[in-house]
């Protein structure tokens, strides 16, 4: 007698597989081209970055959803440490940590500007405002990076697709050219880590 729990069993053990190697190759295919499409782009933010950290200004970043947990990721590895344990901490803010500003904005004036108030507040002239949308349409960075440019700040963002409206309007803009959101999700995260790295290495007390 066929055990159809057990046919059901390897029939998704295959269908996983399938699924597993299908999002590995893709990852593969956009990690492959970084090289290709942004190193100039991310040495060029790894530029200003260092510039910006040099002269004792601060970094400010923000994004939604996971792009929120990766502005968080960015931030903590310069306050905190990456991998030298021995430098300095470094001036860095995520506006999506204060979950009492983002609400209370979002409720009083709009979800819109959940950012771009906290820009108004926080952000001074020569900080470095870095807004992360993987569409490159998202409105409230959109609007809160206008704003850091009204106030004299370097102005970057790590985008997907076409880079969409933002691409536009930012001093630096590091793009990431893939439709699907997974995968600019993941390269941002190695982005990241990339400069994280660069700072690392200019800041070692060797």
């Amino acid at each position: 007698m066929i055990d159809i729990n057990c046919v059901v069993r390897f029939a998704m053990r295959d269908i996983m597989k399938v699924v597993i190697e299908k999002q590995v190759l893709e990852h593969q295919s956009v990690i492959g081209g970084l090289i290709e499409s942004c190193i100039d782009s991310v040495e060029q933010l790894g530029g200003v970055l260092l510039r910006t950290l040099e002269t004792s200004e601060k970094l400010i970043v923000f994004g939604n959803g996971g792009s929120a947990a990766d502005a968080q990721h960015f931030v903590c590895e310069l306050v905190g440490s990456f991998q030298n344990k021995e430098r300095r901490p470094l001036p860095a803010i995520a506006l999506t940590t204060n979950t009492s500003s983002l609400t209370s904005i979002s409720n009083d004036f709009s979800y819109a500007d959940s950012f771009r108030r906290q820009i108004e507040a926080l952000a001074k002239p020569g900080d470095l405002c870095l807004g992360i949308s993987t569409s490159g349409n998202s409105q409230n960075v959109f609007d809160a990076l206008v704003h850091s440019r009204e106030l004299r700040c370097v102005t970057a963002a790590l985008l997907g697709n076409d880079g969409g409206k933002i691409k536009d309007i930012v001093d630096y803009a590091v793009i990431v050219p893939s439709d699907s959101t997974p995968r600019i999700q993941e390269v941002h995260i190695l982005i990241i880590h990339i400069l994280c790295k660069i700072v690392d290495d200019a800041f070692s007390p060797q």
